[in-house]
């Protein structure tokens, strides 16, 4: 007989500027979980989370996927049963999450990707898709996530870590340190948001201040890099991470084109604004180079189940720097890590559904006798 479906609870949305972005990419992920087999394999159940953190059940979230498109108030308000419009934040989970039995957050951001979510999931000791609290924070940090990188003795490019405060307090010192320590051009990044989200390009003094208020009102921890002239490579991984770097798996190599003059959130989410060449045209060394320290950047953040790592690489200089990590990435039409892993061999359903089995292994890792019995 054959076994019953596993229900997944498709988790998108989020009180963050990457709400729209989690919407297209919930509904990539449902094409994927509802696809070949895992029409037999799983029964999804979405859930969305509104921009105040509210979250809503099935029905609501079935038509905010039908529309790709935020609910409107008028939505909101039809849904309302059990919580008032009034209040914002987490509550409780919508009655039709119990029975759930592997939770799937396509979540991008703040309240989404930083170990919260994930906290409140291993809490309910509920398998989950992705990293675990420690990975999240870490990999979500730019902070964090770079000084784990340069403990691993991973290279980055020159950068800086600033607190707002410095911008308040003292703006004149803290220019001054920026322009000694880095130059221009550099870039100024908000150290926990996604998608290029707060990002700006500094290209003197006027810029960078101009550029570091735009992030401190984003957050109050900022990274400031030295700018590079470099090609935009990436590389998909997947997996678990037990032991030395036990299951995990690097995708082909993949390229960032684009004629503006950085990659930014508009470049990066407008159809026709930027190309992908995979795979990335490269030796064969600096390609297996790229893909060893992959692994190795997960390993330094703890980062399982999936992540994207970025790079840069100078090909005059034959040097390759590890940008970043992204413990979430996104799965919309034009997301690099679904069309990696394409590349790769693994199509969209065999990508989602090995996503759902790498949560199963978490669970029989975490899974502990019940002193009841």
């Amino acid at each position: 007989m054959p076994s019953p479906p596993r229900c997944i609870g498709l988790v998108f949305g989020g009180a963050s500027d990457e709400h729209e972005v989690s919407i297209r990419s919930a509904i990539t992920v449902l094409g994927g979980l509802s696809a070949g087999e895992n029409l037999l394999r799983y029964g999804v159940r979405p859930f969305y989370i509104d921009r105040c953190g509210r979250w809503w059940g099935p029905e609501l979230a079935e038509a905010v996927l039908s529309s790709a498109a935020p609910a409107t108030g008028e939505q909101l308000r039809r849904s309302a049963t059990d919580q008032s419009l009034g209040s914002s934040g987490f509550r409780a989970l919508p009655s039709e999450a119990e029975g759930v039995d592997v939770w799937f957050p396509v979540l991008h951001g703040p309240n989404g990707e930083d170990g919260t979510i994930q906290g409140l999931f291993t809490l309910m000791q509920v398998p989950f898709v992705g990293s675990g609290v420690l990975g999240s924070a870490l990999g979500m940090d730019k902070q964090a996530m770079k000084a784990a990188f340069a403990a691993a003795g991973l290279p980055q490019v020159p950068y800086a870590s600033v607190q707002a405060a410095e911008l308040r307090e003292n703006p004149e010192a803290l220019l001054q340190r920026l322009e000694h320590d880095l130059g221009y051009p550099c870039f100024v990044k908000p150290a926990n948001m996604g998608s290029s989200v707060g990002i700006s390009k500094a290209s003197d003094r006027s810029s960078l201040l101009q550029g570091l208020q735009l992030a401190a009102d984003l957050d109050p921890r900022l990274v400031v890099e030295q700018g590079v002239t470099a090609r935009e490579l990436e590389c998909a991984v997947l997996g678990q991470g037990t032991g030395a770097q036990g299951g995990l798996k690097a995708s082909v190599v993949g390229e960032i084109c684009f004629s503006a003059d950085w990659y930014d959130y508009e470049t990066k989410y407008t159809a026709g604004l930027s190309s992908t060449v995979i795979p990335a045209q490269l030796p064969e060394a600096v390609s297996e180079s790229l893909r060893a320290m992959a692994l190795q950047a997960c390993a330094a953040v703890a980062a399982e189940g999936l992540a994207r790592v970025d790079f840069f690489y100078d090909e005059a200089a034959q040097r390759l720097w590890l940008n970043e990590i992204n413990t979430l990435p996104g799965f919309t039409s034009q997301s690099m890590y679904p069309m990696l892993w394409a590349a790769s061999g693994v199509p969209l359903a065999d990508l989602v559904h090995q996503l759902v089995q790498s949560a199963g292994e978490w669970e029989r890792g975490s899974s502990q006798e019940d002193p009841a019995e």
